[in-house]
């Protein structure tokens, strides 16, 4: 097939959590022969496999994966580090070839990407870190309401980890995150195709169970030996409620149930998000890999 277009095209797949957007994303990538980049902010660390639905050895076979385990768990990788990251990136996969394969449900990411999005190049502050450790998650969020309140009502107030990184940006810029200025946006002809599965609940219940089976608590021993029981990181989505069974403060089944939980709520979110802040075209559940062919061909205009 040849490719008519000689400006870039950047091909996203976008949506909540399970909904599918890995296996779409390997299945355009066999059919238009292309790289898979990740926009994940879990799957960029290294050792977080199985709680992150990180794509596995052999789906990584099926497609070549960039933007994956590009950092240890322990230093962590800020908006600012990711963009630059992928913009090199991307810029090498531009040399090659005028189309990109971006897949993942972060969104800041996704922004910071393809909205000319300026994230602060603040770097983690260590004696701030240390001075909000002696203040629980709801001084901190009390705190971040005052402080930024845009940001407060983005941020869920049990996320400690993006209420932490708000209030360092705040004070150490003394300007609030959310302020965020922009630049050009890219000159790139972008095609958003999003995921919203009608049955999300149970694909999320059925992939909580499966990580448990897989070898989460496994998984997050194997942090704890290297990183130690204070990574910030294992206090995110089920690699907190493997720490609670490791700890003995919870049974499987209620780290299950939780997990879901906490799962299904940061759907919600992420839900919020592309629909307030993207416009993708929205994928019938029927057959979405027939429907974003078709989408993708009308852009970018393909013959055989």
């Amino acid at each position: 097939m040849v490719i008519r277009k000689i400006e870039p095209v950047v091909i996203v797949v976008l949506g909540p959590t399970a909904s599918g957007k890995t296996n779409l994303a390997i299945e355009l990538a066999n059919h238009f022969q292309l790289d898979v980049h990740n926009i994940d902010s879990r799957q960029v660390y290294k050792g977080m496999d199985i709680g992150t639905a990180k794509p596995t050895k052999d789906q990584q076979k099926l497609a070549k994966h960039f933007l994956i385990d590009i950092s240890e768990p322990n230093n962590r990788i800020t908006v600012h580090d990711f963009q630059r990251e992928a913009k090199e990136c991307l810029a090498k996969t531009f040399q090659k070839q005028s189309i990109a394969l971006l897949a993942g449900g972060s969104g800041l990411y996704l922004k910071s990407l393809t909205s000319g999005l300026k994230p602060p190049a603040v770097p983690p502050q260590k004696q701030l870190r240390e001075q909000f450790k002696h203040k629980s998650q709801v001084e901190c969020y009390k705190l971040l309401q005052i402080c930024d309140p845009i940001s407060a009502k983005r941020i869920s107030p049990s996320d400690s980890i993006r209420t932490i990184r708000a209030l360092e940006v705040f004070y150490a810029t003394g300007k609030p995150i959310s302020a965020l200025k922009t630049m050009k946006r890219p000159s790139w002809n972008l095609i958003e195709l999003g995921l919203n599965p009608e049955d999300l609940y149970e694909r999320i219940a059925k992939r909580t169970k499966n990580m448990y089976q897989n070898g989460l608590v496994e998984e997050t021993k194997e942090l704890i030996i290297k990183y130690g029981y204070e990574l910030p990181l294992l206090k995110t989505i089920g690699y907190n409620e493997a720490l609670c069974i490791i700890k003995g403060s919870l049974s499987l089944s209620e780290a299950i149930f939780i997990t879901n939980q906490r799962t299904r709520n940061f759907a919600k979110r992420q839900r919020t998000w592309f629909k307030n802040q993207h416009s993708p075209k929205w994928l019938n559940d029927q057959n979405p890999l027939k429907e974003s062919i078709t989408l993708i061909q009308e852009v970018i205009g393909l013959t055989k």
